[in-house]
C-alpha cells in the first residue's frame, strides 16, 4: 500500500514537469510576442500580410475589385490618375486585376496550409511517438514523395483534377507536408522519452492523449514557423503553375497575368501589367520572408539566447 502510494507521487511530482513545460511554453510565446514588437521589420511584414489579407477578404466579398472584368477605358491606355496602373488588352483595369488576384494568391495559401499543416503534424507525430512498422512506412512514403520533383507532381494532381482553384488546393497541399513531418517526428521522437510522458502514462493517460494532448503542445512553435514558410510557398507555386497554364483560367491571378504580358511587353511595349503583377507578388513574398525569420527567431528556443 505505501509502495502504490509513493509511486503515485513520484508520478504527481513528475506530471508537474509536464506543468512546467506549459508554463515555460506560455511564457516562450509571451516574450516571443515582446520580441517580434521589438523588431522594426517583422512588424512592418505583419502590416503587409495584414494589409493583403483585408484586400483579399473584402475581394472575396465584392465589396471592391467586383467589376474586374469590366471594360472601363481603351485598350492598353498607360498608367494615369484614372488608371494607376493602366488597361489591358481589352480595356480592363490592370490596377483592380492586381487587387483580385491577391484574393486568388491569399485563398491558396491558406487552404494549401490547411491541408498541408494537419497532414503533416499528424503523420510526422504518429511516425515520432510509435516507431516500429508505422515510423518505417509513413518515412517511406514521405521519402517517395519528395524524391518525386514538386513541380511534376503538381503539374500532375492539376492536370488530372482539372483547371482551378480546388485543384491547385489540393495539389499545392497534399505535395507541401513532407518537410513539416519530418521536423514533428523528430521532435516528437525527442519529447516521447522525457518525465512529463512517462508519468502521464503511469498515471494511465492512453497513447494518443500523451501524444495529442501532452507532446504536441510543446512542439507548437515548430508548426507556427513553418506555416508562415508554407504560405508563401503556395503563393509562389500558384502563380507558377498559372503562368504555365494549369492553375486558374477563370479569374485573374498574378501568373496568368503575367503571362499575358511577356507578349504584350515584346509586341507592343505595354510594361505596367507585367510590372504591377510582379511587384504584388515581390511584397507579399518579402513580408512572409521576413516575418517567418523573425518568428524563428522569437520561438526556437535554440536561438533564444543568440539574439
Amino acid at each position: 500500500m505505501i509502495e502504490a502510494i509513493m509511486k503515485k507521487e513520484s508520478a504527481l511530482n513528475k506530471m508537474n514537469e509536464k506543468t512546467y513545460l506549459i508554463e515555460r511554453s506560455k511564457s516562450l510565446y509571451q516574450d516571443a510576442f515582446e520580441r517580434l514588437l521589438k523588431d522594426k521589420a517583422a512588424v512592418a511584414a505583419a502590416v503587409v500580410v495584414f494589409f493583403y489579407s483585408v484586400i483579399a477578404i473584402l475581394s472575396s466579398m465584392g465589396i471592391i475589385a467586383a467589376d474586374w472584368n469590366t471594360e472601363v477605358g481603351p485598350s492598353y491606355s498607360p498608367p494615369s490618375a484614372s488608371f494607376w496602373l493602366g488597361t489591358d488588352i481589352f480595356g480592363r483595369d490592370v490596377f483592380t486585376k492586381i487587387i483580385h488576384g491577391t484574393q486568388v494568391a491569399m485563398s491558396v495559401g491558406l487552404f494549401t496550409s490547411l491541408i498541408a499543416i494537419p497532414v503533416g503534424v499528424i503523420l510526422g507525430a504518429i511516425s515520432g511517438y510509435y516507431g516500429g512498422l508505422v515510423d518505417e512506412l509513413i518515412v517511406w512514403f514521405y521519402t517517395t514523395i519528395s524524391s518525386i520533383p514538386s513541380i511534376m507532381l503538381i503539374i500532375s494532381i492539376s492536370l488530372i483534377m482539372g483547371k482551378g482553384l480546388v485543384a491547385v488546393y489540393v495539389a499545392l497541399g497534399t505535395t507541401s507536408w513532407v518537410s513539416l513531418c519530418r521536423l514533428i517526428r523528430g521532435e516528437v521522437m525527442k519529447h516521447k522519452n522525457r518525465d512529463y510522458v512517462q508519468a502521464a502514462q503511469a498515471l494511465g493517460g492512453s497513447k494518443l492523449r500523451q501524444l495529442f494532448k501532452h507532446i504536441l503542445p510543446n512542439v507548437t512553435h515548430i508548426v507556427i514557423i513553418n506555416a508562415s514558410l508554407q504560405f508563401q510557398i503556395a503563393i509562389k507555386s500558384e502563380v507558377i503553375l498559372s503562368f504555365l497554364g494549369i492553375g486558374v483560367q477563370s479569374q485573374p491571378s498574378w501568373g496568368t497575368m503575367i503571362d499575358d504580358a511577356k507578349l504584350e511587353l515584346v509586341g507592343r511595349g505595354v510594361w505596367w501589367q507585367l510590372v504591377g503583377a510582379t511587384i504584388a507578388m515581390f511584397i507579399i513574398v518579402l513580408a512572409f520572408n521576413i516575418l517567418g525569420d523573425a518568428l524563428r527567431d522569437a520561438l526556437d528556443p535554440k536561438l533564444k539566447g543568440k539574439n
